[in-house]
């Protein structure tokens, strides 16, 4: 088991990152992987955790602890995979999923991608009383409000846009439902993964 991988960041697209180590370089799926930013002059740590089946040997990867053990809380639930598990995550509030849980709130769980109401009441049966422990103080490890892009603005906010719609798209979000709030999000000057941020909190309203 890889408890973390700690390097640089060598390349990031909308699905996954690269984390380079001693010459190697991992390749770990992250719920959201533009709060990473390539850089070779700056450390990261990502807490892994290594996905083994028949066919498929994957990496995923979060910013906490907390975050990994909520993802493999998410996948001993029948209906969520890997995917289902990162698209929860890429919320950027782990504590409202939590609370949800904790809550018997389907209304809210069934606007993730991939859960319909069995699902949502699945997870409810398995993970009530499961997971508060994991969150003892609010996380702002994915989505902090406050964090600030170390990015060269050498990009247009356009181009971020576009980075930021391909990423939903990965975690899920059909077509129909990302045209809904790019208006909203036009017109706004922000990175990608802030565009992301924003996206999600439209989506999950």
């Amino acid at each position: 088991m890889i408890e973390f991988v700690r390097g640089y960041v060598d390349y990031v697209n909308p699905e996954y990152i690269v984390v380079e180590n001693n010459e190697l370089g991992y390749l770990i799926y992250t719920p959201n992987p533009f709060v990473f930013h390539k850089n070779h002059q700056e450390k990261v740590t990502v807490y892994t955790y290594q996905y083994v089946r028949e066919d498929t040997l994957a990496l995923y990867g979060f910013k906490t602890r907390e975050e990994r053990a909520l993802f493999v809380k998410l996948l001993n639930v029948s209906g969520i995979g890997p995917k289902g598990g990162l698209a929860i995550l890429a919320s950027g509030q782990p504590e409202q999923v939590v609370k949800a849980i904790e809550n018997e709130d389907e209304k809210f769980l069934v606007k993730f991608p991939g859960v319909g109401k069995k699902t949502a009441r699945q997870m409810i049966l398995d993970l009530k009383g499961k997971v508060e422990d994991l969150l003892p103080e609010p996380v702002t490890g994915l989505f902090d409000e406050e964090g600030q892009d170390t990015r060269s603005v050498d990009s247009t906010y356009t181009t971020a846009l576009e980075e930021a719609t391909e990423a939903l798209k990965v975690l899920g979000y059909a077509e129909r439902e990302i045209k809904k709030v790019v208006p909203k999000l036009k017109g706004e000057e922000m990175t990608t993964d802030q565009y992301i941020k924003k996206a999600l909190q439209l989506l999950l309203k």
